[in-house]
């Protein structure tokens, strides 16, 4: 454990006192949300990002101390364990040099080579495989023997071949020059399979393609791989076979011509037959790992940006999911996005009834004093928002919400428990209301995998999909805060130190005593025990509550300190949250002890300055170009608003509101050199584009960011002579305001 620690602080460039501390916490339940919130002090303020890699890393180290031990006691029950062998298998460092080591020992289903020893030659390989000149055939001639299977001295050293080809194989030298070559030299190599030429179009690219396995970037790896497995194309990972013939002659061919000609050929075999095939598997896997990680980060990063998304907050919302036959579901959401009622307009052909479908959104609007209606950004989205757009509803804004997954939830055990009595229509309409007015609490409920980010998310390790996935969720609602009193079993089951079992439990209390007083209350719900508390409260809120800590991100624990703050101004704890001047002459010096020091007390004053804040950013609306709906609307060179809905290794996807995103490829992003498309844009943020190309066939549009200040665009194409730039730089809503006057 001690080597474990050691190894982690150096690898993370942080102290052995930080990484012990955070892994006693995580060994003894803490989450790494309460561990990165409330124990600085313990770990040295170490954030989310760092807890989580040392939990990562003492896992995975743990992992191979168990293998190591598991390798130790084989080795002893074969009698094998030497003091050397011990001694190396101790200093192994990671999982593939351990099972190298292992490998010569390991027992093995009867190969060639078991066989051979079988029949009584490896004498005879040890003597081609060490002697530098003998009488070849006199010696193999030694070992014929009939009973055994060995007719003539040419089997005996075919037998002795194959002995030798198995050394070379698991030789722990050979195979690290093996890797080292692969990492430098191997290539991915891929070949249509005859025939499916047609069926594997969107592999075209990959038809006849050779590439670095060094540069391959995670996006393309995964797609080859894919591509193999649809059985599209061959695919071989491997550097030049003479190259790693010549390294391992090298090592092993030595002697006179005939002693050296039978090592060339066992080395040739062992390299053909035994140790590519186990290179290739070791480096596919190797370069399926980092792409899956790589593309996990994209997802886990997209995910958080759309968890995070600015909440309109509570209001009265009319929502709409769109559809032409079928009509729009309608219904109403009040503050807390309790149904209030629902309907269906048809304002859409071919059942078209607008006059109809206008008295009904007006009579809803003022009868349940709507303040602002979502729209679902699928079918007829685009139709619908014009139509209501063309009603002219004073102070009431008419917002797009992208409603993927949607359909998901109305579909879900969780959806049917919430609305038992409701179709999934409208529980695919109240999804679509309530993700306006709180991303996060709505989207907690839905797989993050049908929310629409990421890149090859079916190809990557679920397991691994999994738990950052969960990672960032419990990341994000825990950096928010939740409601105790309204939130939903899902956003619940979330927060630090819960789960399932006390989220249910939660809910029945408060249905059965009329919602939560007190975050002390909380004690009272069956099964939430001390540690459950200590790891919950901090991050559950009680709006209303008589004590206004209740509602803020000050910990319980923490509530002396406050009370001795308010005390020692002759204040009370609301007078001390209410006046701003009275905080100025708290010093945070007088609070310090041997538990609680300045970084914890710092977010204190930070909380007591405004409770329960929310650190997401404020709502803006956003409104895409009027009369840009389909893509038969598009023409090279327009420039138009649009919300990045996806963010990959190449690119980003753009919604511009044709129902079919764009592509802003990583080459058009920036009129300056990115790594990486993360550098300029992330998920929801509001984007000036210019059309490139339409593929209306293909269903492709490509976009660009570039140049964005050098030439005066508008939704029509660039004319030859651009108006000149505007010296000083628009904001987005200026550009969005003068595009809109310009189109009307």
């Amino acid at each position: 454990m001690t080597n474990n620690i050691q190894k982690i602080a150096e690898e993370l460039k942080i102290t052995i006192r930080q990484v012990s501390a955070t892994v006693a916490l995580l060994d003894e339940g803490a989450t790494v949300p309460f561990i990165a919130r409330y124990r600085k002090e313990v770990t040295g303020s170490l954030d989310e990002v760092a807890i989580t890699q040392i939990r990562d890393r003492i896992t995975q180290l743990r992992e191979l101390d168990k293998r190591r031990e598991a390798i130790l006691k084989s080795l002893t029950e074969l009698e094998k364990l030497t003091p050397e062998l011990e001694k190396q298998i101790q200093e192994a460092e990671t999982l593939a040099k351990l099972e190298d080591i292992y490998l010569p020992y390991k027992p093995k289903r009867r190969t060639r080579a078991t066989i051979a020893r079988e029949k009584g030659l490896e004498p005879l390989a040890d003597v081609i495989f060490t002697a530098q000149s003998i009488d070849l055939e006199k010696e193999a001639k030694k070992y014929i023997n009939s009973e055994k299977g060995v007719e003539t001295f040419e089997e005996a050293l075919a037998g002795a071949r194959d002995i030798i080809a198995e050394k070379v194989s698991e030789d722990q030298n050979a195979r690290e020059q093996m890797r080292n070559l692969y990492q430098k030299k191997a290539t991915f190599t891929a070949k249509v399979i005859s025939g499916k030429e047609e069926e594997g179009q969107k592999y075209k690219d990959y038809f006849d393609w050779s590439e670095s396995i060094a540069k391959a970037p995670s996006h393309r790896v995964l797609a080859l791989r894919r591509a193999e497995k649809e059985m599209i194309i061959s695919l071989d990972t491997a550097p030049e076979e003479d190259e790693a013939v010549e390294i391992l002659d090298n090592l092993f061919v030595k002697g006179t011509p005939p002693i050296a000609e039978q090592l060339e050929m066992a080395v040739k075999d062992g390299y053909k037959r035994l140790l590519a095939p186990s290179m290739e598997t070791e480096f596919r896997m190797r370069t399926k790992k980092k792409a899956d990680e790589e593309a996990i980060n994209v997802f886990t990063d997209n995910l958080r940006e759309l968890l995070l998304a600015a909440p309109l907050g509570q209001r009265r919302i009319l929502a709409i999911d769109p559809g032409f036959r079928t009509g729009c579901k309608v219904v109403i959401l009040n503050e807390n996005g309790k149904l209030l009622d629902h309907s269906v307009i048809y304002p859409n052909e071919p059942q078209r009834k607008s006059a109809q479908a206008g008295i009904m959104i007006r009579e809803l609007c003022k009868d349940f004093e709507v303040q602002s209606i979502a729209i679902g950004n699928g079918t007829a989205s685009r139709e619908t928002e014009q139509f209501i757009r063309s009603l002219k509803l004073s102070n009431i804004d008419t917002v797009m919400v992208n409603e993927s997954g949607a359909s998901v939830y109305s579909a879900s055990e969780i959806a049917r428990e919430e609305f038992p009595d409701h179709d999934v229509t409208v529980r695919g309409a109240v999804s679509i209301g309530r993700r306006l007015a709180d991303p996060l609490a709505e989207l907690v409920k839905i797989d993050p995998k049908s929310i629409g980010v990421g890149q090859y998310q079916h190809d990557v390790d679920q397991t691994q999909l999994k738990q950052s996935l969960d990672d960032v969720v419990v990341s994000c609602v825990n950096a928010v805060g939740v409601e105790v009193n309204t939130a939903s079993k899902k956003l619940l089951m979330y927060v630090s130190g819960l789960g399932q079992v006390l989220a249910q439990n939660i809910i029945n209390y408060r249905n059965e005593n009329g919602g939560f007083k007190s975050r002390a209350e909380l004690k009272k719900v069956p099964r939430l025990g001390k540690k459950a508390f200590e790891q919950a409260a901090g991050f559950l809120r009680v709006r209303g509550a008589k004590n206004p800590l209740d509602e803020s991100a000050v910990h319980p624990e923490s509530y002396p300190i406050v009370q001795k703050m308010a005390k020692d101004l002759d204040a009370t704890i609301p007078e001390l949250v209410k006046n701003a001047d009275l905080r100025k002459n708290i010093n945070l010096k007088n609070y310090v002890t041997d538990t609680v020091g300045l970084p914890t007390l710092t977010d204190i004053l930070k909380e007591l300055d405004k409770p329960g804040r929310d650190p997401r950013e404020k709502f803006e609306s956003f409104s895409f170009t009027e009369g840009i709906e389909e893509m038969a609307d598009l023409r090279e060179g327009m420039y138009l608003p649009g919300i990045v809905t996806n963010v990959t290794n190449f690119g980003a996807f753009v919604d511009i509101g044709v129902h079919q995103d764009g592509l802003v490829h990583l080459s058009q992003m920036a009129d300056r050199f990115i790594r990486h498309p993360s550098e300029v844009v992330k998920v929801q943020q509001k984007v000036m584009v210019t059309v490139l190309t339409i593929d209306e066939k293909r269903r492709r549009i490509s976009l660009s960011m570039k140049g964005q200040n050098q030439a005066q665009k508008s939704t029509k194409p660039l004319s030859k002579n651009p108006k000149k730039t505007a010296k000083k730089e628009l904001s987005f809503e200026e550009k969005l305001a003068r595009l809109r006057s310009k189109f009307d």
